[in-house]
């Protein structure tokens, strides 16, 4: 109960969190220079079909105007109308999301998962070679550029080993996936269609690699010096004199207490991989949500836009939230 009040208690100071990301990204995009209908109508329209483009997509009408047409559609979950391509915005958003989604969360949970094993092992080796090796290798994917890691990975599995398909898509066509949450292997697994499932399962191997080899890097970094910290905290070092177990030190102090600041830096490492998954939708043709919001910026595509960046912020927020009641749970001096 105390949980679902804290959680009640969050989701409403969302409201003026949004509405706040609301007001500036509308503001913004619209000082930024460039003109969305000059882009889409191109060099040698007249200024009659400028002003039909602008009246078609309300961009004639006063800013105040504009804003309350926008706000009022937010309210009913319309994004409005992409100037780019005409379509609904909305239907845009849930058609690219969900790959985006589905890549985040298996690097995310697949690098947290290695961090928190590599973290610990290192941290109760410091100072010797297997610790030495794992900060090098910690430094050196933290150096790596994604574009480039995509590269070679490509190189090597497809192109030299052949053991992954080409970096054309998400699933084979000739599968016949049905989509329903645009995430394929969810919608495999709900159509309980398995040749797509082993075709999308097999299409992300490279590109979670890629992206979580560079996630890893600061979580391994943030896990180690969180298990070195409770290595020399009094309270450890006591229940080691006090002769208990290694399995016991392990499981009940070491990694319970290192994993009190996971949720948090997981937090911010999964809102900003959504954010920057662009260059590698882009390497691997993954036409997800990160390469639809940074095609909406280039062509000042104001609706693509906003509605990246609200979902950016909604993600962020919630995402954050969840950290939250998770470092309560694992943290019992924490009060929610």
């Amino acid at each position: 109960m105390r949980i679902l009040r804290f959680v009640g208690r969050r989701l409403l100071q969302l409201i003026p969190v949004l509405l706040g990301v609301v007001v500036l990204t509308f503001l913004l995009v619209r000082v930024l220079p460039g003109d969305p209908i000059r882009t889409i109508l191109g060099p040698n329209a007249t200024e009659e079909d400028a002003a039909a483009a602008r009246e078609r997509f309300g961009l004639d009408q006063p800013m105040w105007k504009q804003f309350l047409d926008y706000l009022g559609g937010l309210v009913t979950g319309d994004f409005g109308t992409s100037i780019q391509s005409g379509g609904s915005v909305t239907a845009e958003v849930a058609l690219r999301i969900g790959p985006t989604l589905e890549l985040v969360v298996l690097s995310v949970s697949l690098a947290l998962v290695v961090a928190v094993v590599l973290g610990i092992w290192s941290a109760r080796r410091a100072n010797r070679a297997g610790d030495h090796g794992i900060r090098i290798v910690a430094l050196v994917g933290n150096s790596m550029p994604e574009f480039w890691l995509g590269l070679v990975l490509i190189l090597v599995g497809y192109s030299v080993l052949g053991w992954f398909p080409a970096p054309s898509g998400r699933v084979d066509p000739d599968t016949n996936l049905t989509p329903i949450t645009g995430a394929d292997l969810v919608d495999a697994v709900l159509t309980a269609n398995w040749p797509a499932f082993t075709s999308a399962a097999a299409h992300l191997v490279l590109p979670v690699a890629t992206l979580a080899v560079v996630i890893v890097a600061p979580l391994l970094r943030s896990v180690r010096a969180s298990a070195l910290e409770v290595l020399h905290s009094e309270a450890y070092v006591a229940a080691g004199a006090h002769g208990l177990r290694p399995r016991t030190l392990l499981r009940g102090y070491l990694t319970r207490a290192t994993m009190v600041r996971v949720p948090s830096l997981a937090a911010l490492v999964f809102g900003s991989a959504i954010g920057s998954t662009v260059l590698v939708e882009y390497v691997y043709s993954w036409q997800g949500f990160g390469q639809w919001a940074l095609r909406g910026l280039l062509y000042r595509d104001y609706p693509v836009v906003q509605a990246s960046v609200v979902i950016i912020a909604l993600a962020y927020v919630l995402v954050f939230l969840i950290a939250d009641v998770v470092h309560a749970i694992l943290d019992p001096r924490v009060k929610i």
